[in-house]
């Protein structure tokens, strides 16, 4: 079957900001992103799960190119927050070949949430998620 459209329903804002403060007092997977609106010029901040693999940390867009990812294109930077810590990054958009591993990660920790929106079998392996890289953009933190 064809993978599920993201649309931001009222059901989808209250889990964004059950993450958001979850991020906040430094429990759950996510963190806070916040990156400067390519239109607006104001900070926009989304929750976002990041994926560490072979030392190295990774933002990924299950949903593919929505605002945030856009505006992280435009910008280049953003800050990562979670708990008392935040840090300044900029990131790198990595190709189909580098994201596959880390959508790998990404989708065996986070399937119950996100695995509608990815068009790969029951059991997916590496090259499916290399083949559908370019609907789910993932970033190198630098």
């Amino acid at each position: 079957g064809m993978a599920k459209q993201y649309k931001v329903t009222r059901f989808r804002k209250a889990v964004n900001r059950t993450a958001s403060v979850m991020a906040r007092l430094g429990k759950g997977p996510s963190w806070e992103l916040t990156v400067t609106g390519r239109r607006s010029g104001e900070p926009r901040t989304v929750p976002v799960t990041p994926v560490d693999l072979d030392e190295a940390r990774y933002l990924v867009a299950p949903y593919g190119a929505v605002a945030w990812v856009h505006n992280i294109r435009a910008a280049g930077e953003a800050t990562l927050r979670r708990g008392g810590s935040t840090d300044r990054i900029t990131v790198t958009e990595v190709d189909a070949q580098e994201a596959g591993p880390v959508l790998t990660v990404y989708f065996k920790a986070l399937e119950r949430i996100v695995g509608a929106y990815f068009d790969v079998p029951k059991e997916p392996t590496v090259e499916d998620f290399i083949a559908v890289a370019d609907n789910h953009p993932v970033f190198r933190v630098n």
